[in-house]
This record gives C-alpha cells, structure tokens and sequence, in this order.
C-alpha cells in the first residue's frame, strides 16, 4: 500500500475505537470485506476519487446503514471519504481496520501475547504437516468443511480471538498464501504492543544471551522494540537469518556458499584449448 492509501490507512486506524463492542466491530467489517471481495463495481465506486465523498459516504449508508452497528458504519463512512490509490486498497484497509479491532479485544482481556503465540504456533504446525497445509488451503474444500477442521483441532486449545483470525485467513485468502496471511498477524499483534517481530532461523538453537544479544543489536537497527521468533533449520549449516516484516537479513554459511558459488561459476570467457 502506498501513497495516499498509505496515509488514508493511517486516519482510519486512529478512529479505530479501543472500547465498546469491539468483537462486532470486526466481524461487521470482515462481512464488509467479504461482500465487496465479489462485487467489483461496489469497491470501485466507493473508492472512486472521481467522486465527491458525500456521493460515496451516501452510498455506504445505503449499502450498510441499517445492517451494521454504528461504530462500523462510521469507519466505512470515513474510508468512503478517504483516497485511494487503487480499490484494492480500501479493502486491505478495512481488513486491517478488522483484524486491529480484534486484537483490541485480546489485548482488553491482556491475551495478547497469548493470541500472538498462538498464530505463531499453528504457522509451524502447518510447516511441519503438509497434509494439513494442503487440507485447509484447498480451493475446491467448502469453507464450512475447513472450519469443522479448524474447530476439531483447536477447540479449547486457543483463545476466541485467535480461532477467529485463523478461521478468516483459511477461508478469505484473497490471494494471499497461508503463511503470508499468518505473517500479517503477527506484524498487526505486534504493533499494538509498539514492538517489530523478527522471524530468526538458526543452524542450531540460540542461547538466551545470544537471543538477547540480537534483540537488542535489532532494535538499535530498527528504533523499535523486537520480539524475536526463533526456529532452527539445519539445512543453514551456521550463522542466522532474520526477517523483520519485508526486509531480510542473511548471515547463513549457507547463503555465504551459495554466493561463492555463483561467483566462480559467473566467470566470464573460457579456457583457451591447449595445442596438441
């Protein structure tokens, strides 16, 4: 997202509420996402900057005056008002807006960390059974099928908050792999903390002081507090890479080989033949 979606994004989280029926505020708002996901003309005229923002704002309330609660009704109400740089972009925005509210529900009742531990978790679960991985991002699977699935092997295993966020990234993908869904979370539960997350894959296990070492080497690079998710992959031979939202960072032997490889094998001209 960039530009004027950017900065119309960063309005609308302010208006976010932090009290009330925050639990129906983001259900409302991902029915919204969802219903103008299938109607392309709805996303387009709400997000035209061709037209005046009364225009828009009158046809939200049109679309959603009596079907949605008030708190809802004003968000889409200021998106309507908001520029954008592409229509894609306003439903990004109210997806975030959604999925915002409902870690205000977690964080209200002080599980946020429990939330964010637990999309963490399921996404190694997923890394580690490609079955299941290939169950739940099945295209042709009805929602309804994933989500008896989802309610099989995580009723009473997770909070509220977490099996409502894992339901939505399941079965409204919108294009977006499972593990890019999950990685959006993450980032969006960590910001309400006022922390980044650093994915760290490893050779081997890290020790507390090396963990601690590079949280604070992090920090100093990135200006925010860094919670760092470790996992060990083997396959890395040595050293670490790191990935704070986009932006990676590669200090594995592994990389280091790779580079050196290429290197040698980039070599331009050839042997000349040898005479007989």
């Amino acid at each position: 997202m960039q530009g004027a979606s950017r900065d119309s994004l960063a309005l609308l989280r302010e208006q976010v509420p932090t009290d009330g029926d925050l639990t129906t505020l983001s259900q409302e708002l991902f029915a919204v996402v969802s219903l103008l996901s299938g109607y392309g003309s709805l996303r387009r005229a709400m997000s035209d900057p061709a037209s005046a923002p009364t225009t828009k704002v009158h046809l939200v309330e049109q679309l959603f005056g009596d079907k949605v609660g008030p708190q809802t009704l004003e968000l889409l109400r200021a998106a309507a008002r908001s520029r954008w740089s592409q229509p894609i972009d306003l439903l990004d925005a109210l997806e975030e807006l959604g999925v915002d509210a409902a870690l205000a529900v977690a964080q209200n009742a002080d599980q946020l960390d429990e939330v964010d531990d637990e999309l963490f978790r399921f996404g190694r679960i997923l890394e580690a059974d490609l079955d299941l991985r290939t169950v739940l991002t099945d295209r042709q699977l009805p929602a309804e099928t994933k989500s008896r699935l989802l309610h099989t092997l995580l009723d009473g295993k997770v909070t509220a908050v977490t099996f409502e966020l894992l339901q939505r990234a399941v079965n409204e993908p919108r294009g977006r792999t499972i593990e890019h869904a999950l990685r959006e979370l993450s980032v969006l539960a960590a910001r309400r903390r006022e922390q980044l997350i650093a994915h760290v894959t490893s050779a081997v296990a890290l020790s507390d002081d090396e963990v601690r070492d590079l949280s604070a080497a992090l920090m100093r690079t990135f200006g925010y507090d860094i919670q760092i998710q470790a996992v060990v992959d083997p396959s890395l031979i040595g050293g670490v890479t790191v990935r704070v939202g986009d932006e990676i960072i590669d200090g594995s032997v592994a990389r280091q080989l790779d580079e050196a490889r290429r290197r040698l094998t980039g070599r331009s001209g050839t042997r000349p033949n040898r005479a007989a």
